[in-house]
């Protein structure tokens, strides 16, 4: 039923992606060492991490870390087809919403941004100065895996306080 539903409520509102999804998208950037300077093409600027930024789906960009000591990094970021996107698109298609099709690829609804987290392991100058230990993408790595282990036991325990 609920498929139903949301099939007609994309044929009659045009651009399902776009009222599924949104045309913008967080992007979450990580770097270690974690005090850098974060930079973006786009007007984005933060010190520290987590940062996290707004950015429309269609938006190609590219993002800077920096420090004192080390050589400066520059991550791409680009837009590729979502596969939630895909699908919105094909309802679209299905369902005769050619106009929502075309909502949906103006918008860029469709789209996510790659890489996203965005990962960036600082170098040191010297690599030999124990006060500027390299960068390393397998502790970002780390921390990310650990904050999504916590969020999903957050969320078992709301689900088991809901359940008693």
């Amino acid at each position: 039923m609920r498929l139903i539903s949301s099939s007609l409520l994309c044929a009659v509102l045009a651009g399902c992606a776009t009222i599924t999804r949104g045309t913008t998208e967080e992007v979450r950037i990580e770097v270690d060492p974690p005090d850098s300077i974060i930079t973006t093409t786009v007007g984005h600027s933060c010190t520290g991490i987590p940062c996290k930024i707004q950015v429309p789906r269609k938006t190609e960009f590219s993002v800077t870390a920096s420090k004192e000591g080390y050589t400066s990094a520059t991550v791409p970021v680009i837009s590729t087809m979502a596969g939630s996107g895909a699908a919105g698109m094909a309802g679209n298609v299905i369902l005769g919403g050619f106009i929502g099709v075309g909502v949906d690829a103006v918008s860029g609804a469709t789209l996510n941004h790659s890489p996203n987290p965005v990962l960036i392991a600082l170098q040191p100058i010297d690599p030999t100065n124990p006060a500027t230990p390299a960068g390393s993408l397998s502790v970002l790595e780390g921390r990310i895996k650990a904050e999504n282990l916590e969020k999903a036991a957050k969320q078992s325990r709301r689900q088991d306080e809901r359940n008693s």
